[in-house]
């Protein structure tokens, strides 16, 4: 198949914030794809990059978007920051469950809800 088949939506600001936070969704298992019906395990190490990756954005770009860009971004940060606190709290409650016991995880809520109000910090 040919490239013409398949549309490329134009590079913008506002489709550059869409892509990574559609990233952190699917490894947070938000978002799948395919055959299966059971959500996928996430994967809290990439969703983790995807979330950092948009507030080095935030950072870089500070003082130079529009309203709505600066809009976009923040509620994009603040939604997948809150869903990434919920998907380590899932994740560790089914694997108590399964165990009996709490199982150690890759970065506790605890510290990505602080890393979440340093992150917000930093850039008053």
């Amino acid at each position: 198949m040919s490239e013409k088949e398949y549309p490329i939506p134009p590079a913008t600001f506002e489709f550059l914030v869409l892509s990574l936070k559609t990233q952190a969704e699917v490894h947070l298992g938000l978002l799948y794809f395919g055959e299966d019906k059971e959500r996928p395990e996430p994967e809290f190490r990439m969703a983790r990059h995807s979330i950092d990756l948009l507030a080095l954005i935030q950072d870089k770009t500070r003082g130079n978007l529009a309203m709505e860009e600066q809009r976009l971004l923040e509620n994009a940060l603040t939604e997948l920051r809150f869903r990434f606190v919920q998907a380590m709290e899932q994740h560790q409650k089914k694997a108590a469950s399964a165990s009996g016991a709490a199982a150690p995880a890759e970065e506790s809520p605890e510290t990505t809800s602080e890393h979440a109000k340093t992150e917000g910090q930093a850039g008053s």
